[in-house]
């Protein structure tokens, strides 16, 4: 259950109005007084002598009884109390005492007190109710209503149990805010998915993932085809932003601005200031020197696999680091993702998108992030982007499944470490990211994996006895299952990949088991797959590669090849030939 507390107002007609009118889109059905401070009060909806100015004047009158002077600049008070989707339809009666509830618990109407404010519910939807009232108690005085947004919520966590219903976390104030109601319905008259509020807050996420500068950050908004207007003081400072998207106007057919703080708390312009600020090296990649170009200097595939590395270093850190590190890692982790989002392929695209934007309530809390510590996380996301989009095949495909697995890991992590500290928005929220990351997971993984699991069934019956020793040899406990997963093929030719490249099987593969649990993954083969190949710097494209227990140095002396010329490293890596390995 949702209560929200909307901002006072002067004009109780004009609400009474609009509650009891069909809304802005035809929404309002059977609109009807559920309660009132008075249980004769008129009901414009139910009753057809009844008026909104009759109404309207009963709940004015112990304003109006004040010398004018005397009154409040802002006297009306309102405020929706809206059910869950899932919840049962409740009954005028049980609506109309959460509505006596609600005014109780915010000093409006406080139970047992005779000479409280004038109030009435009014139920327009079977799904929220609406409460107006006038702040000025019968006895003269102005109510004390401060903090009534907080007693709401602890009050509609209470109704919640009583009548259960769903059961909402706790906030703690660090969201961002929700779009209005007229903003919803807006967007869906529009068609869109997403309200201009949501739509915005999502480009600028993006705009500022890994951004190492102010003029960086707004060329990327100006990319995304957003108006800007930046807000600067009389020495020429820049102080703050405001973004607006092209098609969304008002009456006057002006563009609807919203500063970056009102998109979310850590999108000011000096929260995202200190992204950077707190690099002290000054050392970004170069990626960034080429984006006049057009040349960047990494590609998709290498940055996926830095940004593997930084994320599983991170997900070490969430299990030993302090908070203020783990905070720190948290945001830089969001940027990670949004970059992802950004530029992976389009099978994955959606779900990537879904997760980035749940874990973006994952990123913030009340503990201070301590910045300079994510600056690995924040280089990953970085080179995300001027790596380029992924098209989903050959190694940047299979190094985007690789990092999504790692990311996945990270995101539960998260969702755990929330738990610990009572922090259950942002626990929900990772946990709904991980949900997502795995749906990704699921659309990328299976087309790398399906190659490794062919050539392991193709190895000899000896071999693959080989790679089950080395299993049993470094993590018994864990064999018997990872032997009867269909995924066993995979690692197993990994497995043999990993020894050509002149690793000890069985070592590799107890340190990868070692470094964090397993318990949340569905397919044990696969987390072990992706982390062999990324620890011993093998191509996560296993697409070719060998297929028999011949030994590396065995190989070299075999099949030793003269050294391929520069030119035609570059023209074998135009033509989608994998490198040699460096």
């Amino acid at each position: 259950m949702i209560p929200k507390v909307h901002d006072m107002g002067t004009d109780t007609r004009g609400l009474v109005a609009y509650l009891y009118g069909p809304g802005k889109a035809e929404e309002h059905i059977d609109p009807h007084l559920v309660a009132a401070w008075d249980s004769q009060a008129p009901d414009p909806g139910r009753d057809p002598k009844a008026t909104y100015g009759d109404l309207q004047r009963l709940l004015d009158q112990p304003v109006m009884a004040l010398p004018e002077s005397a009154r409040p600049a802002e006297y009306v008070w309102h405020l929706s109390v809206r059910a869950a989707p899932e919840d049962p339809i409740l009954t005028d009666e049980q609506w109309a005492d959460i509505a006596r509830r609600m005014v109780a618990a915010t000093g409006i109407a406080p139970e047992g007190d005779e000479a409280a404010c004038r109030w009435a519910a009014v139920r327009h939807a079977d799904d929220h109710i609406h409460i107006v009232a006038t702040v000025v108690r019968e006895d003269g005085r102005q109510a004390r209503i401060r903090q009534d947004g907080a007693r709401s919520q602890t009050e509609a966590r209470k109704v919640e149990i009583d009548y259960g219903l769903r059961r909402l976390n706790v906030g703690d104030g660090t969201a961002a805010k929700r779009p209005t109601s007229a903003e919803r319905h807006k967007a869906n008259r529009q068609g869109k998915e997403r309200t201009p509020r949501e739509e915005l807050r999502e480009t600028v996420r993006r705009a500022a993932a890994g951004v190492a500068s102010e003029e960086e950050f707004f060329d990327r908004l100006a990319a995304a085809g957003l108006l800007i207007r930046q807000r600067t003081a009389p020495s020429g400072d820049l102080l703050g932003y405001k973004v607006a998207l092209p098609d969304d106007r008002n009456e006057d057919q002006e563009p609807i601005y919203y500063s970056g703080s009102t998109l979310a708390p850590d999108l000011s312009l000096p929260r995202i200031r200190k992204r950077w600020a707190a690099d002290a090296s000054g050392h970004h990649s170069n990626a960034a020197t080429d984006r006049s170009s057009g040349s960047p200097r990494i590609s998709p595939s290498a940055a996926r696999r830095q940004a593997t590395t930084a994320v599983w270093q991170t997900v070490l850190i969430l299990d030993q680091g302090d908070d203020g590190q783990i905070a720190a890692h948290l945001a830089a982790a969001g940027e990670v993702l949004d970059a992802l989002a950004k530029t992976s392929a389009a099978h994955t695209r959606r779900e990537l998108r879904d997760a980035a934007w749940a874990f973006e309530r994952a990123t913030r809390s009340h503990i201070q992030a301590e910045r300079g510590h994510d600056r690995a996380l924040r280089q990953a996301a970085r080179d995300l982007v001027y790596g380029g989009p992924a098209l989903g095949r050959g190694e940047d495909g299979a190094t985007t499944a690789m990092l999504i697995d790692m990311a996945f890991f990270l995101v539960s992590a998260a969702a755990h470490w929330h738990g610990k500290k009572e922090h259950a928005q942002q626990a929900a929220a990772a946990r709904r990211a991980a949900d997502h990351l795995r749906a990704a997971y699921q659309a990328a993984a299976p087309l790398h994996l399906g190659v490794m699991h062919q050539r392991g069934r193709r190895l000899s019956q000896p071999l693959q006895r080989k790679q089950a020793a080395y299993l049993r040899q470094a993590v018994p406990e864990l064999a018997g299952q990872v032997l009867a997963e269909p995924g066993w093929y995979a690692l197993a030719a990994t497995l043999v990949d990993v020894e050509n490249a002149g690793h000890d099987p069985a070592a590799l593969l107890a340190e990868a088991v070692k470094r964090r649990e397993l318990e949340t993954a569905e397919s044990i083969s696969d987390v072990l797959v992706w982390r062999l190949r990324r620890m011993a710097d093998l191509p996560a494209d296993a697409s070719t590669g060998p297929e028999s227990g011949t030994s590396k140095a065995a190989s070299k002396g075999q099949t030793r090849k003269k050294a391929t010329p520069p030119s035609q490293n570059a023209s074998a890596k135009r033509s989608g030939t994998r490198e040699p390995r460096r």
